[in-house]
């Protein structure tokens, strides 16, 4: 076994093994060559090679979406660093722990027209929980640095004090950097400087810092929590919204507690992987129909909390925020560790603490309220679902009826995987099994890395994965369909709508070349080619008859991946979508 002879890289491939960090996604380049040799050479690292910069980040992002723990994601210098900033603005919201390191070039060739040379040194400063930047090794290529910086050295006698001085620095930026990621679950940047030669190695010492320890928290409710008990157990109207959640976190005695109180109002969403009959999962369902009456302020009213207690990430329900702007809660309190998102301009307290240890010890300390809130708002639940089976039997060909029809299909115990925009939203509009565990980019919500974060985090998964993605988002990560990584039970379901079909519901959407070209972007493309050149098995549908036969045989086993595409009809999809909510009115 061997290892790069240059002692920074040394020290943070040791680093890395001491802090668990096993799983490193490798984007293929010459500078950051001492790390890949280091990496690549050592039994104890699983490493992965992706040549797209932004594909390896969100690859990296959705392993350490299953893992829970640090991934590791290396690039060369220049560009490529810039391109793992979405991934590691995706990771920064969402509490997603990446380590993100980079190979530069030493710093007297910056800014002085050297190739692939670009200032790394903080350039995530205000997306990333910590920058390390390492020193330059003075120990390697010596007489290069007497000739370009003679600065760096002063004389012979003070080249090994030099090197320690270095040594001690740079441990010290690694040790804090891995404890940030591994701790605080947030993206950290590890910028290190190499001169040539690159490629040098030397026996691997077998040299293993020890095991770093991570903090093991017990959560101890330190806050005096009799006047919250006394303010909710007023309350008659108490609204409990979550947002992202990561299945199976949250204890069923939980769950059972706030469905079996008819003053709470439970709303979740397909990402909340949270589920019980006295749940509300689809919210605009609930305030759409709301928004359309002519009762409208008087329902409002009375949908109106008194407290609204809110947990988990980001929300995708636009009309859930609106209407907690505009009807505001007597108070919003906020559960998590390290966030409070006043997300409705009236946040009122943070506990500070995970949900499943707050909420277990709060409502074991509440009383039920007797209240008819959570009675009345189940009942227009069932009438919405009544009327959505109705409607579905009655529209035609379409994404809504698309997403009824695969929405039913996804086996138990499968991981779905959502891209943004219009996939994510649909998906809201119905009831997915409870086994279903439920993942979607909802961090900063961009559709440019969610093919590759499916594939990252279904290597984590003893289930299979499912990925439901939008036109543009498929075309848009094509090369995340780049590796050799994709499990064959991994399956595609790209719904094509040529275009960004959301810009047609949102308001301002017009019937106009200028609108089709700038805004919906139409394109005329499918999937075929795409898949041809990846090798993944393909399908094409058109209608719900060879939808629902696909359907019935998509996720039979294969020895390839599987894409099936489905093509619906563009200026159709917005105007069911709209009727659907004037129906269940």
């Amino acid at each position: 076994m061997r290892s790069s002879s240059i002692p920074s890289a040394q020290l943070l491939v040791n680093h890395c093994k001491a802090f668990g960090i096993s799983r490193i996604v490798i984007a293929p380049g010459s500078r950051n060559a001492p790390l890949i040799i280091s990496f690549t050479e050592d039994p104890f690292f699983h490493c992965y090679s992706i040549v797209d910069e932004r594909c390896a980040a969100f690859f990296a992002l959705g392993m350490a979406q299953q893992l829970n723990k640090p991934v590791a994601v290396l690039c060369t210098s220049g560009s490529a660093l810039l391109n793992f900033y979405p991934a590691i603005a995706e990771a920064f919201y969402s509490d997603i722990p990446l380590v993100l390191i980079s190979a530069d070039r030493p710093a007297y060739k910056i800014d002085i027209g050297d190739g692939q040379t670009i200032r790394q040194d903080d350039v995530f400063d205000r997306h990333i929980g910590y920058s390390a930047n390492l020193k330059q090794d003075v120990t390697h290529a010596t007489e290069t640095l007497r000739a370009l910086d003679p600065s760096m050295i002063n004389d012979a006698s003070s080249l090994e004090n030099a090197q320690r001085g270095i040594d001690h620095y740079n441990i010290e930026q690694l040790r804090t950097a891995l404890k940030t990621a591994s701790e605080k679950l947030t993206p950290v940047h590890i910028n290190i400087p190499f001169e040539e030669p690159l490629y040098d190695t030397v026996p691997a010492n077998g040299e293993r810092l020890p095991a770093q320890d991570t903090i093991e928290t017990t959560t101890v409710l330190s806050e005096n929590l009799s006047e919250f008990l006394d303010t909710w157990n007023a309350a008659s109207r108490k609204m409990v919204l979550v947002g992202v959640y990561t299945p199976n976190s949250l204890e069923q005695e939980i769950i059972e507690s706030l469905a079996s109180d008819p003053s709470v109002l439970v709303f979740t969403e397909t990402t909340s992987n949270l589920h019980h009959p006295h749940f509300l999962p689809s919210i605009d369902s609930i305030i759409a129909p709301i928004e359309n009456s002519p009762k409208k302020e008087e329902f409002f009213k009375e949908l109106q909390p008194q407290i609204l207690l809110t947990f988990g990430g980001l929300i995708v329900s636009k009309k859930i925020k609106a209407f907690l702007r505009k009807y505001k809660p007597q108070h919003h309190w906020h559960i998590h560790e390290k966030k409070a998102y006043d997300t409705f301009f009236g946040l009122s307290h943070h506990f500070k603490y995970p949900a499943n240890s707050f909420l277990k010890s709060f409502l074991s300390k509440s009383i039920k309220k007797d209240s008819t809130y959570q009675k009345k708002w189940l009942s227009v639940k069932e009438h919405y679902s009544k009327r959505r089976e109705v409607y579905l039997d009655e529209i035609s060909f379409s994404d809504m009826l698309v997403f009824a029809h695969i929405v039913k299909s996804i086996p138990q115990d499968y991981m779905v995987q959502l891209a943004n925009s219009s996939t994510v939203r649909y998906a809201q509009l119905f009831d997915i099994h409870s086994s279903v565990k439920v993942f979607c980019n909802r961090g900063t919500s961009g559709i440019d890395g969610s093919t590759s974060t499916a594939i990252g985090a279904s290597l984590h998964q003893k289930e299979p994965t499912v990925l439901i993605t939008g036109d543009l988002s498929f075309f848009y990560d094509s090369n995340g369909l780049w590796n050799k990584y994709m499990r064959p039970d991994f399956r595609i379901i790209v719904i094509n709508n040529d275009g960004g079909g959301i810009f047609r519901i949102l308001p301002g959407s017009e019937d106009t070349q200028n609108f089709e070209d700038y805004f919906e972007t139409t394109h005329g493309l499918d999937a075929k080619n795409v898949c041809a050149l990846y090798q993944l098995n393909y399908q094409l549908v058109r209608n719900k008859i060879d939808l629902k036969k696909a359907l019935n045989t998509f996720y039979d086993s294969s020895d390839r991946p599987k894409v099936l595409e489905i093509k619906t009809p563009r200026k159709l999809n917005d105007r069911i979508l709209l009727a659907y909510f004037d129906f269940i009115s």
